[in-house]
């Protein structure tokens, strides 16, 4: 990233939802940003942490022994290997944090899932 860069614009400013779009790399990791409404699907990371920051509205994410709800500040780690889903309500806008290896869905495929070539496209 060569110049300042407002992540709640940029999430908001995408026209797909559920469609990550990288705005920054920080060593190993992409710093990304998503519009998000309705449900992801359930999926994990074998090997990778994701973070979850909520840039706007309300995220819940579901996992299968608990589940997190996050409001606008509000940050959470799910660690690598465990089954989640996100859960947005409309207009929620989130940055995430996670290594240039992790899929997308993880092993799963759905009609959200983006490749990274998707997610790496210009805003």
């Amino acid at each position: 990233m060569k110049q300042p860069i407002s992540a709640l614009q940029a999430a908001r400013s995408l026209s797909e939802l559920w469609s990550p779009r990288v705005i920054a790399e920080l060593d190993d990791s992409y710093v990304k940003v998503a519009k998000l409404e309705g449900q992801l699907g359930w999926h994990s990371h074998a090997e990778e942490d994701e973070l979850f920051l909520v840039l706007s509205g309300r995220l819940r994410i579901e996992m299968e022994d608990r589940e997190v709800t996050l409001g606008p500040g509000d940050c959470f780690v799910v660690p690598q290997g465990i089954r989640h889903n996100p859960v947005a309500d409309p207009d929620t806008c989130v940055l995430l944090v996670e290594k240039r290896t992790t899929l997308h869905t993880g092993s799963e495929i759905s009609e959200h899932t983006r490749s990274l070539e998707s997610q790496l496209r210009p805003l």
